[in-house]
């Protein structure tokens, strides 16, 4: 049953539930303070007669319409299994009020669908309209027009009253009773289903992660559930492990611990070293009176503030005390990206001050970087990174079986041999997995760009999964450019090329990109594919602060579908992302086929979100509901807004907090 709750800001729950034979796998994140989303994926039993399961995925969203006050409930409006193929399709508004010190919740609504099934009447919102009264039935379960947004069905038909009561009984367990307005028609008719009464009962045991429940429905049946509370917000170790910054060195000591009484070579040394020591490459140096420049790669930090806050104390301890203005350009792949200059003074005074955080922000000015050619430092080229690390690799909702995974060792190396260049690519060894079990053929009648996924699954258990080389440039003042070839992903390689206009300062960025792609042998070795495509995208990103983020990509996709690619963000301050996205093009619904355009949910983890330790890696993935052929975009390494986007202005100052760490 609804509610008229909400969950705290941010908060990400994972559930599973079973009961009758079916089970429900539930995602849930609380976008804003008034608005939530659920991704549901659903294996219920027999629900269409025909003796098989139902492997449902849909969609719910919930809005709240005002929050509690001491005289009125906090009201949600809702809907719930929209896009999806309606076996739960339903509408509704909720109210919930609490009493007794919050330990005891009322919760009365309306609903309209499956909540309007039970016990329904006439809709009253049909004195707005007789059109209102009726509801199609295929909007009630039967899978038709899957993945469509059936706007002409929301609120319509007849409607249901429905409620609750939820008492807690001691901090950590809660009473509950409800009476529902499920008929559960459809399961009734189909699967044997029993309803013998809309009362419901359950307990619920809750601790700060999780929840565990256990329900006894309609007079014939008994649920149970498990839901588990992530806060992106609060990383697992919060604060960090890392090693203490060094503490700036009085000015009485500063002459014999800087640059005077040694050579330059020396001094550049001292310097190098330091800045090494923690996990910052000096990339250039180049000094002008009492001002010093220096250009540095960040090879450690998730936050550039924090890699900025190092390397000032670093210069305010290694350059002599007659350098009084710090010039830092952090640097990526080449490109300068932006420019933070602070004065020695606001170092020295600020450094244990309890509002030194915002004060050090306010006296540092950031602008865009500086256009003069600086030479790299000696030492810094060719740099060369590698890793040998597990994969998991998941592949979910085949219908014959709904998740299926390989697991086994990537190795990866980069090489940049010059400023600017990048060679790198990424190995892999299967161990053991079942991606190669699927037996399932592409039934798409559009050319099988991505329905083919599997059979790269079957070739080789050794693979490639990318070997690029990369050039990045800065053609002109807020402008970043770059040029890619290669094998860039699984299913494709070819060249890419990208131009991002992108201020320091502003929300505002706007770029283009244009691709020639082959499709890659299923070996997934070398060679190539007799198909090609020339695709291409021109897209706005935009900040909308607080975290929230939207882009709009418009333009040509793999199957040479034309369309547009809208995307909605929430970054939290740790770096952890929580995105949607839907795409739409000129391929007709029925066309595209099951999920009738595509969709999906994707989370960027950092490393440091949850091990503590600094690193600028992370995990991401991304879940569709069902991938198909319309609308799929190639996957490109390294795209540029997200590679410059956090040594901007805004993200320097979300991130402000760590510069003295």
């Amino acid at each position: 049953m609804p509610t008229g709750e909400m969950l705290s800001d941010g908060a990400l729950i994972s559930s599973i539930s079973r009961h009758d034979g079916s089970q429900r796998y539930n995602l849930t994140f609380q976008l804003t303070p008034r608005l939530y989303g659920t991704f549901r994926y659903a294996i219920i039993d027999s629900f269409d007669g025909n003796g098989s399961a139902r492997y449902d995925r849909s969609f719910d969203v919930g809005y709240l319409f005002t929050e509690e006050s001491l005289n009125w409930p906090s009201i949600v409006i809702g809907l719930r299994d929209f896009g999806g193929t309606g076996a739960y399709a339903s509408e509704f508004i909720a109210g919930t009020k609490h009493f007794l010190d919050h330990r005891l919740a009322v919760t009365g609504g309306i609903g309209w669908g499956r909540l309007g099934s039970y016990g329904g009447f006439q809709n009253p919102l049909s004195v707005f309209s007789n059109r209102l009264k009726s509801r199609s039935e295929n909007a009630l379960s039967h899978g038709q027009d899957t993945g469509q947004l059936d706007f002409d069905q929301w609120f319509r038909g007849d409607a249901a009253l429905f409620g609750g009561l939820s008492y807690k009984i001691t901090p950590n367990l809660t009473l509950k009773a409800e009476y529902s307005s499920d008929a559960y028609e459809v399961e009734g008719a189909n699967a044997g289903f029993t309803h013998q009464t809309p009362f419901n009962f359950g307990l619920t045991y809750s601790s700060r992660y999780a929840n565990l429940s256990a329900y006894l429905l309609h007079g014939s049946e008994i649920g149970i559930s498990a839901s588990f509370i992530t806060d992106p917000k609060r990383a697992a170790i919060p604060g960090g492990i890392e090693a203490a910054p060094p503490a700036i060195v009085p000015a009485a000591f500063r002459r014999a611990q800087g640059w005077e009484g040694h050579s330059t070579d020396q001094g550049k040394a001292r310097l190098t070293q330091a800045l090494r020591d923690q996990g910052l490459i000096l990339e250039a140096v180049s000094l002008s009176g009492s001002e010093v420049t220096l250009r540095l790669i960040n090879t450690r930090y998730r936050a550039a503030s924090q890699a900025l806050g190092r390397a000032a104390r670093v210069a305010a301890n290694t350059l002599p005390s007659s350098i009084t203005t710090f010039h830092i350009e952090l640097v990526r792949h080449g490109m300068a990206l932006s420019r933070s200059s602070l004065r020695r003074q606001d170092l020295e005074a600020l450094e244990y001050d309890l509002d030194g955080a915002w004060k050090s922000f306010a006296r540092t000015t950031i602008s865009e970087a500086d256009s003069k050619a600086i030479p790299p430092v000696t030492e810094t080229y060719p740099l060369f990174d590698w890793s040998l690390t597990p994969y998991l690799e998941p592949e979910l909702f085949d219908p014959d079986n709904p998740v299926r995974a390989d697991l086994g060792l990537q190795a990866f190396a980069s090489f940049e041999p010059v400023r600017g260049l990048v060679f790198s690519g990424a190995l892999r060894q299967r161990a053991f997995g079942n991606l190669n079990t699927s037996t399932r053929p592409s039934n798409s009648k559009l050319p099988h760009v991505r329905t083919d996924i599997t059979e790269y699954a079957k070739q080789s258990d050794l693979q490639i999964k990318h070997l690029t080389g990369e050039y990045f440039f800065r053609p002109g003042p807020d402008l970043y450019g770059r040029l890619s070839a290669g094998y860039f992903e699984t299913m494709y390689g070819g060249l890419s090329g990208e131009v991002l206009w992108k201020p320091v300062e502003g929300p505002l960025a706007l770029g283009a990109e244009i691709n020639y792609a082959r499709q890659r042998n299923f070996d997934q070795l070398f060679g190539f594919q007799r198909r090609d495509v020339v695709t291409g995208h021109v897209s706005a990103y935009y900040d909308f602060g607080g975290g929230y983020l939207g882009q709009l990509d418009a333009g040509r996709y793999l199957a040479g579908d034309w369309g547009a690619t809208v995307s909605f963000d929430r970054e939290f301050n740790n770096g952890f992302r929580v995105g949607a996205f839907f795409t739409l093009t000129d391929v007709p619904f029925d066309t595209f086929g099951e999920g009738s355009f595509d969709k999906g949910i994707r989370f960027d983890i950092p490393i440091t979100w949850l091990v503590g330790a600094p690193a600028r890696s992370g995990f991401s993935t991304t879940i569709r509901p069902v991938q198909r052929d319309g609308g799929a975009r190639l996957e490109v390494r390294n795209r540029l807004y997200d590679l410059i986007r956090d040594s901007h202005v805004t993200e320097l100052e979300d991130g402000w907090g760590r510069f003295w760490r």
